[in-house]
């Protein structure tokens, strides 16, 4: 019979990071190299999340992100409210003692200290197929001024190929009708019977 093993990108999920600092990432960016971007045949000229281009780094979202301008970028997306320090604090914290569930990933440019790009992969947790898990794809945002630079295309593939490397079955995102194409780009499809919601 199936049984379920924990594999060691699982393990890693699941690690702790050491004493917590201003630094420490929400997840163990470990999880990040060598991910399959031969996979990925939308991205141009060699770009990846071990190589995003001159003066950018892909990483897990640090708790000094939220000097560096990570709420002001969510907040090109949707509505995000007058949130504390201390509330932000308090909300990365509460994910970090969920691992392997949030995996909030940004893009940076070194240079500036800003926050340019994130996304957002949630995991869900499923008794189905031996107990599997469900990726959400969320949050997907990239800064007016930085657009152009592949950014967008980064963060998604980044995303997507994470929900592999940590064994999610199948990966999901809503979206409006004006971007299906974009995210047809990276294999995403349309679900039957749910005409906003794209599964790969």
């Amino acid at each position: 019979s199936a049984t379920h093993t924990m594999g060691s990108n699982e393990m890693k999920a699941n690690s702790c990071v050491g004493p917590e600092t201003k630094e420490t990432p929400l997840y163990d960016p470990e999880l990040l190299k060598g991910l399959d971007w031969q996979s990925m045949k939308c991205m141009k000229d060699g770009v990846s999340s071990d190589n995003p281009g001159p003066g950018f780094v892909v990483r897990p979202l640090q708790l000094s992100d939220y000097d560096k301008g990570f709420l002001e970028l969510l907040g090109h997306l949707t509505k995000i409210g007058d949130i504390t320090k201390e509330e932000f604090e308090a909300r990365f914290k509460a994910m970090k003692s969920c691992p392997g569930h949030y995996y909030v990933t940004v893009v940076e440019d070194l240079d500036k200290g800003k926050i340019v790009a994130t996304a957002t992969l949630a995991v869900e947790l499923k008794f189905i197929r031996q107990c599997a898990k469900r990726g959400r794809l969320e949050d997907v945002v990239v800064n007016e001024d930085y657009r152009g630079r592949q950014l967008g295309k980064l963060i998604v593939s980044t995303i997507t190929l994470l929900a592999k490397v940590v064994n999610c079955y199948k990966i999901g995102l809503d979206c409006a009708d004006k971007v299906k194409l974009f995210y047809n780009s990276f294999g995403y499809s349309g679900e039957k019977g749910n005409d906003s919601t794209m599964i790969i």
